[in-house]
């Protein structure tokens, strides 16, 4: 019923700076901040199916199938083209959640980018981008597949030229609730937006990166171990902490340091998303 499962790589992002510019009228708070990919992540296997069902072939623990942003994204590519192909979805994951690497938002985009491959419906990158806001504000920039300056509530993308890097992440060991974050009354919401040069002259923070060390210790003891090395930052509303380094060596020299009690990796950053030759 199901053609043969190929895999698909879904990348993790690092938010290299996030500044909270402001909030609109629907309580959508307004953000800039610089999205990377890096070349570690998930993988999605995806097989067609001729009978127009959408099948999650494994369990993902405490995300119900209709939560799940997988079945969410192939379902509605399939409802917005009217597409009677179906789809058999197997998660392979390694990226925590709650962790500020947009691991389910990448897996969403994964599947959109490509099943309007394997469902040869040929829909541009605009509009799958169109479709991957409706799933959610970090699920657009993966479609669009490139280092990108975002505003708005993330949506609006302008890309951005990045010096090549590799990043030393780890991963403390709690999920960050991101409503809870951008909840707290002493977050802040009026930092001054500034442009792409001010970022590559090295202006920029996480300006969620205070109510979360607050609220969670872990996040605070990983940011420290990681500061001793160089400038470390959270990504996203967390908990995973980076640091960026000039080249492999360097990188993996740090990992090996870490403490048993630790978990990280070290990734190459991306200017290209693997799969951006899957849309015009």
């Amino acid at each position: 019923m199901a053609d043969e499962l190929n895999p698909f790589p879904a990348p993790a992002k690092l938010n290299l700076f996030l500044h909270v510019t402001g909030r609109r009228a629907d309580g959508y708070h307004l953000l800039q901040s610089v999205f990377r990919l890096v070349d570690y992540g998930d993988r999605v296997w995806l097989g067609v199916r001729r009978d127009g069902r959408i099948e999650r072939l494994a369990d993902v623990p405490g995300v119900p199938a209709d939560q799940d942003l997988t079945v969410r994204a192939a379902r509605l590519l399939q409802e917005a083209t009217a597409c009677p192909l179906g789809a058999d979805i197997h998660l392979e994951k390694r990226l925590p959640m709650g962790g500020g690497l947009g691991g389910g938002s990448s897996d969403a985009a994964t599947v959109l980018l490509a099943l309007n491959r394997l469902w040869n419906l040929g829909l541009p990158r605009q509009r799958l981008e169109e479709l991957a806001l409706r799933l959610g504000a970090d699920v657009p920039v993966f479609v669009y597949g490139r280092s990108a300056f975002a505003e708005g509530v993330g949506e609006k993308l302008t890309p951005i030229s990045l010096p090549p890097a590799w990043y030393v992440v780890l991963i403390p060991p709690v999920a960050v609730a991101t409503a809870g974050v951008f909840a707290a009354p002493e977050l802040t919401r009026n930092t001054p937006p500034i442009k792409i040069a001010d970022f590559l002259s090295g202006a920029g923070r996480n300006d969620l990166q205070p109510v979360v060390v607050k609220e969670y210790p872990e996040v605070a003891r990983h940011l420290d171990w990681l500061g001793r090395f160089g400038e470390a930052r959270m990504t996203g509303s967390g908990a995973c902490v980076f640091l960026a380094v000039e080249n492999e060596a360097g990188a993996r020299a740090i990992l090996r340091e870490l403490p048993r009690d630790m978990q990280g990796f070290v990734a190459r950053g991306l200017d290209r998303h693997p799969l951006y030759g899957l849309a015009d």
